[in-house]
């Protein structure tokens, strides 16, 4: 849990502007690369007739607990962070132009002391954020973006294709080897986002990436519910089909909302409420992810190809939701996310204008 909260953030505000999206989006691609790993893992244990596979599959997932505990040992703190620290503005003046690659980085500087001003000012995070009118859209991005990406439906084919490819015909180890090759899909198209996300910006790859998503769905939908009522069963033709489909689905989900449901809540929250507000995105995306999963198997028995449909619906609203209430991020210093509320159509009338404890207008 804590690096899903901690990564994110680090990403974000190590990277450039120009370049944090891919930076960020490379914590969804090494993710795809784990779940890549962990399945051929799986592919290989199921192999094992001895019985102790599974202890082979459970023991090596320590390998990279080891990886990630040496790793954060050589890593630098963020410029961020050594602000808030209180470290002097020569020190993080000098790592801002290491990372940066430039010496002119006193702009960012500023807008980062600025933050860490407000931050000290106001209360603690979390009672920023849940209290105060200016931070209502960050907070409604952090409870509604990863609820939506699991509302795809992702993690329920994720957990359960292996299920879903045997109840169409398949054996347990084609079923697993099926399942393998959609993560290699899913990686791919998680790569892809990288190169992509900053030249057309996070709210294109969301509106596309959804289209492409809910056209998967319903075509799986119909297929399934046309050919359960009609004959009870999918053949193998059709079963080679829905595998396309779900490949179709997992690529739009790769390089749009996996990676972006990320992405876009690390960098949308000011300094002040970053932590609590990274901590409430991971919370709800855990939420929903437990959610999911337990009801998944109990909804695909009643609703059957239905279900399908169930997860479309879902898509279509958050992809809506992406175009008219997301504002484009891309390229945007990380400090300066925050007036993009203030200009937007419908935010702009949540923010409002308040009063600040020494009268000052926001």
């Amino acid at each position: 849990v804590r690096q899903s909260e901690a990564v994110p953030l680090y990403l974000s505000e190590m990277a450039p502007a120009r370049y944090r999206g891919a930076f960020s989006n490379g914590f969804q691609f090494s993710l795809c690369l784990g779940a890549l790993a962990a399945t051929v893992v799986n592919y290989g244990a199921e192999k094992i007739k001895a019985g102790w596979g599974w202890r082979l599959s459970l023991g090596l997932a320590g390998v990279p607990a080891v990886l990630l505990t040496v790793g954060a040992i050589f890593l630098p703190e963020t410029p961020n962070s050594l602000v808030q620290q209180g470290k002097g503005r020569g020190e993080v003046k000098a790592l801002l132009q290491k990372i940066r690659g430039v010496d002119a980085v006193d702009e960012e500087l500023d807008d980062i002391v600025a933050a860490n001003a407000t931050g000290q000012a106001g209360d603690n995070g979390l009672r920023l954020i849940l209290s105060q009118r200016r931070y209502r859209p960050q907070l409604a991005m952090a409870f509604l973006i990863p609820s939506f990406t699991q509302l795809t439906g992702i993690n329920a084919i994720g957990f359960y294709a292996p299920v879903l490819l045997r109840t169409i015909g398949m054996s347990e180890s084609a079923a697993l080897l099926s399942t393998i090759v959609m993560v290699i899909i899913s990686s791919t198209s998680t790569f892809a986002s990288m190169l992509l996300v900053d030249r057309f910006g996070r709210r294109t790859l969301l509106v596309l990436g959804g289209v492409q998503m809910f056209l998967s769905e319903v075509l799986i939908g119909g297929i399934m519910a046309a050919k359960l009522r009609d004959e009870g069963q999918v053949s193998r033709a059709y079963a080679v089909v829905l595998i396309f489909l779900i490949a179709i689905y997992s690529t739009g989900f790769g390089w749009s909302w996996g990676p972006l449901s990320w992405l876009i809540p690390s960098e949308i929250f000011p300094l002040e409420v970053r932590s609590a507000g990274q901590s409430i995105t991971v919370a709800s995306g855990f939420v929903f992810t437990i959610l999911v999963a337990q009801y998944f198997l109990a909804m695909l028995c009643r609703l059957k190809a239905w279900l399908f449909f169930f997860f479309a619906g879902w898509i279509l609203v958050m992809t809506a939701f992406a175009y008219l209430f997301l504002p484009e991020t891309k390229g945007i210093p990380i400090e300066q996310i925050g007036n993009l509320w203030g200009r937007h159509w419908y935010w702009k009338r949540v923010v409002g204008v308040e009063e600040v404890d020494d009268g000052q207008k926001l």
